[in-house]
């Protein structure tokens, strides 16, 4: 269970990333946050794991509140986090497999930890792991000749092996095409149900979002001014989101047959 409440985020230009924003999410569920560049996606998934440190608010984690832990408990905590990044944040010089395993360090003692001595246990389950992501037979290749979408599968198995209460992931498909996208998000589907942890996923694709999501959030400077089902993301709700037109300007705005969509570019990345 995590809940999120008058969470606010002042950057030291002043500017204020985050104001007052409050989510919850348990069980398997899916929960997208979209919105347009600069809404405070990106600054809320990294505020749930302190990778960006809040100003004011509360995060609970299964009872724990994250924002007052000292760096050691919040080492501790941070194993039951998986985080997926938009860069993917691998070692390009490991192998597929030293990178998977990487999701166990956590866990180890600090002698264990420098030597990378994992459990056979963690080993055995990383090449489960590969197999479900469709990785497996690349553990012994090295990162930095993957393809893009390859590269987040290896993220994807990481996190898993983390074995955590909640994932989280930041912008996971934007530099991939949409063949890949899709996979992804199938992979992250998957593995909220298989491992019944919730997964909150920064995106920028709506349609995917639509797609996979059970909850969608939408942040527009800073706020929360959508919650619902992807049922209930009508065109006034996106033109709300991405142009922050008022119910009434929106409906103004369909009626006319104006596009409520934003441009989204696309990079190709071979599978």
């Amino acid at each position: 269970m995590l809940e999120i409440t008058d969470l606010i985020k002042i950057y030291d230009s002043n500017e204020e990333a985050l104001s007052g924003v409050s989510v919850s999410t348990s069980g398997n569920e899916i929960v997208a946050i979209i919105g347009p560049s600069g809404a405070g996606k990106s600054t809320l998934i990294k505020c749930i794991n302190r990778l960006i440190e809040p100003t004011a608010g509360s995060i609970v984690l299964d009872g724990t509140e994250l924002t007052t832990l000292s760096e050691d408990e919040l080492r501790r905590v941070r194993r039951d986090i998986g985080m997926v990044y938009q860069e993917y944040n691998l070692v390009e010089r490991l192998t597929v497999m030293e990178n998977v395993l990487s999701g166990r360090l956590g866990y180890l003692n600090t002698w264990r930890s420098i030597l990378r001595r994992y459990p056979s246990k963690d080993v055995s389950r990383a090449y489960e792991i590969l197999d479900i992501v469709g990785m497996d037979g690349h553990e012994d290749d090295r990162v930095d000749e993957l393809s893009g979408g390859q590269r987040q599968r290896v993220g994807i198995a990481r996190a898993i092996l983390q074995d955590p209460k909640i994932l989280l992931a930041d912008e996971p498909t934007s530099s991939l095409d949409p063949e890949t996208s899709h996979a992804v998000m199938e992979l992250l589907s998957e593995t909220a149900k298989s491992n019944d942890v919730p997964v909150l996923i920064n995106i920028h694709e709506v349609e995917l979002a639509l797609e996979y999501a059970d909850q969608v959030i939408g942040l527009s400077g800073g706020k929360i001014v959508f919650r619902g089902t992807p049922d209930e993301v009508t065109e006034e709700a996106k033109d709300r989101i991405y142009r922050g037109a008022t119910p009434s300007e929106a409906a103004s705005d369909v009626s006319t047959g104006e596009s409520t969509e934003p441009n989204q570019p696309l990079v190709s990345t071979d599978l």
